[in-house]
């Protein structure tokens, strides 16, 4: 090899490798969760609305903002609390159908269109600021926590669910990248379930940060009841059968259907499989 040669081929493997788009990411991944109807899966995760807000305390009278809203599983549970709600996501559609839902119930809430990474509130605006199964999927993970933290008021709180690398979803991610990658430079959603992860994100802005392992429950008549619900409404698996040739999908159906059965805790023919998340509480400082 002459010198020249050798020369170029360092250069090569020194080179840093391009810089992730994070924008197109986010593009994509918001046409993922516009498709199907992630409202209807969304709904039967309520109860972790419901046990967020009493971790957090909420009191009647506090401002909470969700953030990554979807249908407005945190933000009825903190009206239903007497708090000033306001519920963000960058899905309309999401919005529309968590405004349904509260005007179904008499509640008075503002929606708004809204990038986790880009929230549109001055500083300290909020005494609470939450999200559940949403803030974890932003490609800029530092960016998103850093908007948090500064939309919430100095010894307020952020209250997260957020599902873990070793739970049912996450395996399921897993999964899902086995059989079609995920960009190369995007870090996984998943490690907002771990306390590290937190504390990288949060630690230097937090006097805080207390977290609690918590399993929701995926009830349903089958696995493959809960496979046809989430091909057909969960954006993105749905996205992902769609990208997949046959053979492909068809690989990735006995994949999917191996993990239920890993997690099934039913003996009756239908489905109960816990899902790990990860309860997180960040006192501002």
């Amino acid at each position: 090899m002459t010198t020249a040669t050798m020369t170029e081929a360092t250069m090569t493997a020194t080179r840093p490798a391009p810089a992730t788009d994070l924008a197109a990411v986010k593009t994509r991944q918001q046409a993922a969760w516009s498709s199907g109807d992630y409202a209807l899966i969304g709904a039967t995760l309520q109860i972790v609305g419901e046990q967020l807000c009493e971790a957090l305390d909420l009191r009647s009278g506090e401002t909470v903002l969700d953030v990554a809203a979807g249908n407005g599983n945190v933000t009825l549970a903190a009206a239903r609390r007497w708090c000033d709600v306001t519920s963000t996501d960058y899905v309309p559609s999401l919005l529309d159908r968590g405004r349904a839902r509260a005007t179904a119930e008499g509640w008075t809430i503002a929606f708004k269109e809204a990038d986790a990474e880009a929230l549109p509130f001055a500083d300290g605006s909020f005494d609470v600021v939450v999200s559940t199964f949403g803030v974890m999927f932003t490609p800029n993970q530092d960016r998103a926590a850093a908007e948090m933290l500064r939309v919430c008021k100095r010894g307020g709180r952020i209250g997260l669910a957020n599902w873990t690398p070793d739970g049912f979803i996450g395996q399921l991610f897993k999964t899902i990248g086995k059989h079609l990658p995920p960009p190369a430079g995007v870090k996984s959603p998943a490690l907002w379930g771990t306390r590290a992860r937190m504390e990288e994100l949060f630690g230097k802005g937090a006097s805080a940060i207390e977290t609690l392992p918590r399993n929701f429950a995926f009830r349903y008549r089958s696995p493959q009841h809960w496979m046809d619900v989430f091909k057909t409404y969960y954006g993105p698996l749905l996205k992902t059968f769609a990208a997949l040739q046959p053979p492909a999908q068809e690989a990735l159906h006995r994949d999917v259907l191996e993990l239920i059965a890993r997690f099934n805790r039913a003996t009756d023919g239908t489905m109960v499989a816990p899902s790990e998340y990860l309860e997180v509480i960040v006192t501002k400082r």
